[in-house]
């Protein structure tokens, strides 16, 4: 690509660093214009666009709703370039691209691991591909099967009586934003070129172990990027360059992310924070002339219209862990920048305004980094959608721009991190509720009786409980639990960078990155509740005929989490920061920096059913509460008294993120339209004021 053709892309644009070094934030910060307006400037969705939601529906989406899985390929083992072009309808033509050949057909990726692969086949009405199977058994190893060469005893008991549950074995770990921005600002050849100059600065260093994987990985990067220039060009696009115009950014930015969702089956899938970048496109097209609000909304809608339907080939076990078939395409919006101007964009509000053109949907998942401080017209229009649609969530921004800057998204629900400077290596959560049972009966597990952890003294006698003892055989447990967590953690991303290695999206990320260890917690409230029930109540172990406690009887009154009560608050927060303290102790691949979450938003059903019963008065086989919600039914002082107890969870002992899900019907906040948003505007500053 020549000089003057890139001169011609970034026409008009304000200079500076961004165009000697890959630095997209210079770039936004430089060029994007804040809007403090209100929606009134939105335009509806074209007729083209509903054709084509229209026929998505009725030979897609519809069909899919009949049989869990609408096809899958059992031929071709997914990769950038695998698939031949794949078009929804002949009015497909805005925003193209498709995992596959044919909308909502899954792809196999078989890197991660063959078993879950054919179970998934089989379980979709299909039968695998013998010869791909024979590869992918006989002759090529997969992440799972060298994670399962490795695990040690106490990691397969964890994991098979569940204390430790959800780890990404057998399956990609996602939780990785590739800086799909950097394809329409650069071009893929500008990208390529940076990677050789950056894999040869060591060619001189002595050999070691480091040395020898980044030259491998930075060539498995350069041959991606050159794969996703493969996979455009069939749809007739050349990215060798930068895009020349809003269209253009939008299509080169989605075909970085269509090459990761083809090559990558990550449990979060998160697309990053768009919105201010395709804002300076948009709005140098429209004050040229050449493109029209309605021609940018729709090109909006079809962005978001092949986000939603994003599938992969999942097995119903994994559904059930993850309540649903969601993938976390996470959009980050919103926010300001270190200069104090507002993130809020017109392509915050455009982005929005799919909800209202093609209705409600998961995905998407819309996050916005809110503030009491954003413009006035942008709060209303999110809370007038999030009253409409339930489909919008709210992160504080000033915790996330304080700890990871003014270009970070979130990678699934809550965690975030710094766009192409940053990855994490996800871990799924410990039961830190079951530990607590564990350490009641001494490592044995309440629902099975099985001996899983051995050393550990049980409580004897018929109680009352003595708080002192139970935390001290607490915190021991937690010892055993933890240390076995991040061994298996260690385990998985070892295995996982040599056999299913992430080359597109780490090569749409700086040289030398920050990773973390995203570590967490299941079972906040529970522990919490049980605890001070212990401390402040009377609680009698029930035992059965072996001697195994397996329920509790509990006199009198105690406090309960998430009703502003510090007495049960500060257990929480001290379980929280226990478990960071245990993790921190611990050495991490690629020297990580641990990082915890406080996030069970859908698999607390899971944990639920493999867990007994608690002195809360939890009873076994039920779900826990989300996240650090409160206990269902336990928070009897409203909203906001449950916003104030978590927001006393340190931010600092859980820096991947810490989710409270509540529920407010439409009505409770006010008999108009104009008297709801308000007051969930008002809902939403109070909240985000305490947590600051």
């Amino acid at each position: 690509m020549t000089n003057e053709t890139t001169a011609q892309a970034w026409d008009t644009f304000v200079e500076g660093p961004w165009q000697e070094e890959i630095n997209v934030r210079d770039f936004i910060q430089r060029n994007y214009t804040p809007y403090l307006g209100d929606a009134s400037f939105l335009a509806g969705p074209t007729e083209k666009t509903l054709r084509l939601f229209d026929h998505l529906e009725k030979n897609y989406l519809s069909e899919e709703r009949k049989r869990r899985v609408f096809d899958v390929d059992t031929e071709t083992p997914s990769d950038v370039d695998a698939f031949k072009p794949g078009f929804i309808s002949e009015d497909d033509d805005v925003i193209v691209g498709l995992q596959t050949d044919t909308p909502l057909k899954r792809s196999m990726m078989p890197n991660g691991g063959w078993r879950m692969v054919e179970q998934a086949i089989r379980e979709a009405g299909k039968e695998p591909n013998e010869d791909i199977k024979k590869i992918f058994t006989q002759y090529r190893k997969t992440h799972n099967d060298a994670v399962f060469d490795i695990y040690t005893p106490r990691i397969r008991a964890a994991r098979s009586s569940h204390i430790i549950t959800g780890l990404p074995d057998a399956y990609g770990r996602g939780r990785i934003i590739g800086d799909y921005r950097r394809v329409a600002l650069y071009g893929v050849d500008k990208l390529i070129e940076e990677k050789k100059i950056a894999k040869d600065k060591v060619a001189n260093k002595p050999f070691d172990e480091h040395w020898a994987r980044y030259r491998e990985e930075h060539s498995e990067q350069i041959k991606a990027l050159k794969k996703l220039k493969n996979m455009a060009a069939s749809y007739g696009f050349d990215i060798s360059g930068p895009a020349k115009n809003a269209h253009e950014a939008v299509q080169w930015t989605y075909f970085g992310y269509l090459g990761a969702i083809k090559s990558q089956d990550g449990a979060a899938m998160s697309i990053g924070r768009l919105s201010p970048f395709f804002d300076i496109y948009f709005e140098r097209d429209l004050a040229a002339g050449v493109l029209t609000e309605e021609a940018a909304q729709e090109i909006m809608d079809n962005l978001v219209l092949k986000l939603r339907i994003v599938r992969f080939l999942r097995t119903i076990d994994y559904d059930q862990i993850f309540s649903g078939d969601p993938y976390w395409a996470t959009w980050s919006d919103a926010g300001f920048s270190e200069d104090g101007r507002p993130q809020v964009t017109k392509t915050s509000f455009r982005l929005l305004q799919t909800l209202r053109n093609l209705g409600p949907a998961p995905e998407p998942n819309i996050t916005i980094f809110w503030s009491p401080e954003l413009p006035e017209g942008y709060k209303e229009f999110c809370s007038a959608i999030s009253i409409e649609t339930s489909s919008i969530q709210y992160e504080s921004e000033a915790q996330i721009r304080e700890q990871w800057g003014d270009d970070a998204a979130i990678a699934c629900c809550v965690s975030p991190m710094a766009v192409g400077k940053q990855m994490q290596f996800f871990g799924a959560r410990v039961n830190a509720a079951k530990s607590l049972l564990y350490a009641i009966n001494g490592g044995r597990d309440e629902v099975s009786g099985k001996q899983i952890t051995t050393g550990h003294t049980p409580i004897e006698g018929d109680g009352p409980l003595d708080f002192d003892e139970v935390w001290a055989k607490y915190e021991e447990m937690l010892d055993w639990v933890v240390g076995t967590y991040v061994e298996a953690l260690n385990i998985i991303h070892y295995c996982h960078d040599r056999y299913a290695y992430e080359a597109i999206e780490m090569a749409l990320h700086d040289s030398e990155i920050i990773r973390t260890m995203g570590c967490g917690i299941a079972g906040l409230s529970i522990v919490a509740d049980s605890l001070s029930a212990i401390k402040y109540a009377k609680v009698y172990p029930v035992r059965d005929e072996t001697g195994l406690v397996v329920d509790y009887k509990t006199e009198g009154e105690f406090p309960v989490y998430g009703n502003d009560d510090d007495r049960a608050d500060d257990i929480a927060a001290t379980i929280v920061h226990t478990v960071m303290a245990k993790i921190k102790e611990i050495p991490m691949y690629r020297d990580a920096i641990p990082t915890q979450s406080v996030l069970t938003i859908t698999s607390n059903v899971v944990y639920g059913k493999a867990t007994g019963s608690f002195p809360s008065g939890h009873k076994a086989g039920t779900p826990f509460a989300p996240g650090a919600n409160p206990e269902n039914g336990m928070d009897t002082h409203g909203m906001v008294a449950s916003m104030l107890s978590v927001g006393k969870l340190d931010y600092h002992d859980a820096l991947d993120g810490i989710s409270l899900t509540n529920t407010i019907t439409p009505s409770g906040l006010g008999r108009t339209k104009d008297e709801q948003v308000k007051n969930l505007v008002g809902i939403l500053d109070a909240g985000f004021i305490m947590e600051d």
